[in-house]
């Protein structure tokens, strides 16, 4: 033995930097390190023996989390080296307790070298281990606090503590670390929902915008209350009674706000987007449909959570009522109106499009004022489909009217752009605009 390879590791004397080596080895292919061999390959023995090899053993097992002792052996050769033979884990990321799920804390092995970890690899191991339920992975951030959730937890008088944790979901089932999920509703929610307000249909002349960050719970008060200024009201009397309606109903921009904050992808790094313009509001979430699901189903009732424990916390705090229900209240809200809420999906994104109640009412009374007055302007309209065109003598005859009436009648029509004179005189004739 007088070299090292990417399975073994001579150091001359126990550091703490062994603990570095037994992570790589046990987030890599596993390895072997002794102890009291130096660079050459020569067994100069460490000092203290017995003493050493207790502190390896305890420092293995305080140092390195998760547990990694039951994939290391122990093996005192010549009463002078230190064997210690670490297997591939099954768990993966191993990192220093000191530092945490990090690069500074999570160590691979490289050739014959030991190298920190990079934020991509750490994830991939983290997927690996725990699955492709991003609310259940162990969290990269440690550091968190919860101001924000425990404010909403006792707003809605439900017990948020830590003893709590694991049965939401907050920590991992088998160690006490915080998941994904507790990253969410963290103060350090790495998440934002935007908001753009525009001055025109095709979303393209901004009037504002604001960002809206911290835990998931603070980006619902926030964004909530930023859209009801959003949401104008219009006001109309029935005899002395002031009668006010709003652009939007409340609820149904709570269920589409709800919607796309609880059901969103969090494993993608982008943010809620939410544009306003004059006729409507679009609620676009990152992630499209979970497989095997159509928007006729969402429209349904039909719901499978993406993020089950998220929807859990919020159905504990009576946010939503239960799956499925919050996009059948909006259509159930826009029941009576002649344009219906829009569900768009792509295989990344959900949107939900919820029309202006006021604009509607607006032009379906146009509509209605239109057709109250054009019974004698249709009937001009049907003699010239049939003859080519109208004079004011036959609008006269056609309509039984004096010639006042019929030329006031055409001189409408004409800058409706129903129909369009030609000629002067005797020769003026109408014909369809």
């Amino acid at each position: 033995m007088n070299f090292e390879t990417e399975n073994i590791e001579f150091k001359q004397q126990f550091t703490e930097d062994l603990y570095k080596e037994v992570i790589a080895f046990a987030n890599t292919d596993g390895g072997v390190i002794y102890i009291g061999i130096n660079n050459d390959g020569e067994a100069v023995g460490i000092d203290n023996v017995d003493e050493n090899y207790t502190r390896i053993t305890n420092g293995i097992r305080d140092a390195i989390m998760p547990d990694v002792t039951m994939f290391v052996k122990y093996t005192i050769q010549e009463n002078k080296v230190v064997k210690i033979t670490v297997g591939e884990g099954s768990y993966k990321p191993y990192y220093l307790k000191s530092k945490g799920l990090k690069p500074s804390g999570v160590f691979v092995r490289q050739g014959t070298s030991t190298a920190p970890a990079s934020p991509e690899q750490i994830r991939a191991m983290i997927k690996e281990s725990d699955g492709d339920t991003f609310e259940a992975m162990r969290s990269m951030d440690q550091s968190l606090t919860f101001k924000s959730a425990k404010e909403a937890f006792a707003r809605y008088d439900v017990d948020f503590a830590k003893s709590k944790y694991r049965a939401l979901g907050i920590t991992h089932p088998t160690e006490e670390i915080y998941t994904n999920l507790a990253l969410i509703i963290s103060d350090q929610c790495a998440h934002t929902t935007k908001i753009a307000v525009f001055g025109d249909d095709s979303n393209t002349e901004f009037r504002d915008s604001k960002e809206f960050g911290g835990s998931v719970f603070k980006q619902l008060d926030d964004a909530y209350s930023y859209l009801s200024l959003c949401n104008k009201k219009m006001a109309t009397f029935k005899g002395l009674e002031r009668i006010e309606k709003a652009d939007y109903p409340d609820a149904a921009l709570r269920e589409a706000l709800l919607n796309a904050l609880v059901h969103r992808d969090y494993s993608f790094s982008g943010s809620v987007i939410i544009n306003v313009n004059d006729n409507e509001m679009e609620f676009i979430s990152i992630g499209g449909l979970l497989p095997g699901l159509s928007p006729e189903d969402i429209r349904s009732g039909i719901s499978q959570p993406r993020n089950k424990n998220l929807a859990a916390i919020f159905h504990r705090l009576h946010l939503i009522e239960s799956y499925g229900t919050g996009i059948r209240k909006i259509y159930n809200l826009y029941a009576k109106c002649s344009s219906q809420p829009r569900i768009e999906v792509t295989q990344n994104t959900f949107k939900i499009i919820l029309p202006n109640m006021n604009r509607l009412q607006g032009r379906n009374n146009e509509v209605e004022k239109n057709v109250a007055i054009s019974a004698q302007k249709q009937t001009v309209l049907n003699f010239i489909d049939e003859n080519g065109y109208i004079s004011e003598a036959q609008i006269m005859e056609l309509l039984g009217v004096k010639k006042t009436r019929a030329y006031a009648v055409a001189k409408e029509m004409c800058a409706e752009g129903l129909i369009n004179v030609i000629g002067r005189g005797s020769c003026k004739k109408y014909v369809k605009g």
